[in-house]
């Protein structure tokens, strides 16, 4: 099997290989994309993502098989410029999460008023975290990145993520009251995921 690395040696004389890199990322790209930031702005920013990517393909290092972590530490630098527009929608989220539900059976009102209140503590947490913060967690939640990989994504030390990541968990579960979780950092390798580059 090709290795990506592979891909975007070959892509250097032929960039038509390159396409095989787009085939198997774009779709997992965009998704991190749209969760991020939303559906309007997912396409442009998966779109500018594999365009810095093709144009930067010299500056890849070749010590790592996987592009992955090389590609969502572009996106997530694409999608700093729409930090805004994802506060907004945390704070719209948080604010929507908080309305009462009509219509329902009151065995389920109750729960989803426990519900409605929880989602909205943790979209409050959600904005009240660093940058850096909620890249690391989003980049480990929803990237399905390693310790390693989010630090070649964000160009920071594994030991600066371990923090971070352990920040984040510490300020959501303060912020949803699970605090029958202890407060042991979890495994930082996912099974089956190699590390990859910036």
């Amino acid at each position: 099997m090709t290795t990506d690395s592979e891909l975007l040696h070959r892509s250097r004389d032929d960039p038509e290989a390159f396409a095989a890199l787009y085939d198997k990322y774009c779709h997992a790209v965009h998704r991190y994309a749209a969760t991020r930031a939303g559906e309007s702005v997912a396409d442009d920013v998966m779109a500018q993502t594999f365009l810095v990517a093709f144009e930067s393909r010299e500056s890849f290092d070749h010590q790592w098989e996987d592009a992955r972590p090389w590609l969502f530490g572009i996106a997530t630098n694409l999608l700093r410029r729409h930090h805004r527009t994802e506060a907004r929608r945390l704070k719209a989220f948080a604010k929507a999460a908080g309305r009462d539900s009509y219509g329902d059976g009151t065995d389920r009102v109750a729960e989803r008023l426990d519900a409605a209140v929880a989602t909205a503590q943790i979209a409050a947490a959600m904005r009240k975290l660093s940058p850096a913060d909620r890249e690391c967690l989003l980049l480990y939640a929803w990237a399905d990145l390693t310790y390693d990989g989010i630090a070649l994504a964000t160009g920071v030390p594994v030991g600066t993520v371990r923090s971070r990541l352990n920040r984040a968990r510490r300020i959501l579960r303060d912020a949803a009251a699970l605090h029958q979780f202890d407060d042991k950092e979890t495994d930082d390798e996912r099974v089956n995921a190699p590390a990859g580059n910036a």
